[in-house]
């Protein structure tokens, strides 16, 4: 996996220690949030998809992971802490460089710009069953086009605070390449910000990147995995240490 380290776990200590006494530190846990029993990959398109249903490429929206290897929102978070990094698995698209190209140029010019990804955290907003979420914080967007056809950790800018019950999200303003396709429906599945037109990429952006704005996830895709996780470092003792 690749990794931009930029003082990694200076960072992660550094998201809880101000105004905080160093002992306290020692109480802090680094939880990835989303880890389950298969792990991140680098999606590729299945052997028997052609290019034209090689639905791999998520576009101008936020996704939310629902199912994967059969655990349910796999990215909720269970212990108070702060969001520090975000991995994510990002096709290669192409192992031929033209053809890659072709594609990435394709995909500029339509999406509105080159491959960025974000983490979104949201927490639920009424009914279950309404899908409806509202953001929490947003970090930082990142380029992500160097690191096609690898696992990436980017480090945030900007730790988020997070609390049980909220869970993290996927989010890109104009295209990413992070869906693995044609898994098994039970055990894998996300949700997009977005309430109409599910078969179709959005005609503008539905990325819900406005903290306190609201949006419902009614865009259903089974047998597909947003291959993403985050990592946490919890608060000690459960609570924050500069409140």
């Amino acid at each position: 996996m690749v990794r931009m380290r930029r003082n990694f776990c200076k960072l992660t200590a550094a998201a809880l220690v101000v105004g905080a006494a160093a002992p306290a530190v020692a109480g802090a846990q680094t939880i990835e949030v989303g880890v389950t029993r298969s792990p991140l990959v680098a999606p590729v398109c299945p052997p028997n998809v052609s290019s034209a249903q090689c639905t791999i490429v998520l576009t101008r929206v936020t996704a939310l992971e629902t199912l994967r290897d059969g655990v349910a929102y796999p990215t909720k978070v269970t212990k108070a802490g702060r969001i520090v990094a975000l991995t994510v698995g990002l096709s290669k698209l192409s192992n031929s460089k033209s053809t890659q190209k072709t594609y990435i140029h394709f995909l500029d010019q339509t999406y509105g710009g080159t491959a960025q990804v974000a983490v979104t955290v949201l927490k639920p907003v009424g009914r279950h069953r309404d899908f409806r979420w509202e953001v929490v914080g947003t970090s930082n967007f990142f380029h992500v086009i160097p690191y096609l056809g690898s696992v990436v950790q980017l480090p945030l800018e900007t730790s988020i605070e997070v609390k049980p019950g909220y869970v993290v999200a996927l989010t890109t303003p104009t295209w990413a390449p992070v869906l693995s396709i044609d898994l098994p429906s039970k055990k894998f599945a996300y949700r997009q910000s977005r309430s109409a037109n599910c078969t179709n990429p959005p005609s503008s952006s539905q990325a819900q990147v406005t903290p306190k704005s609201t949006g419902t996830y009614s865009c259903n895709y089974a047998g597909t995995r947003a291959e993403y996780t985050a990592t946490e470092v919890t608060y000690p003792n459960g609570t924050n240490p500069v409140q």
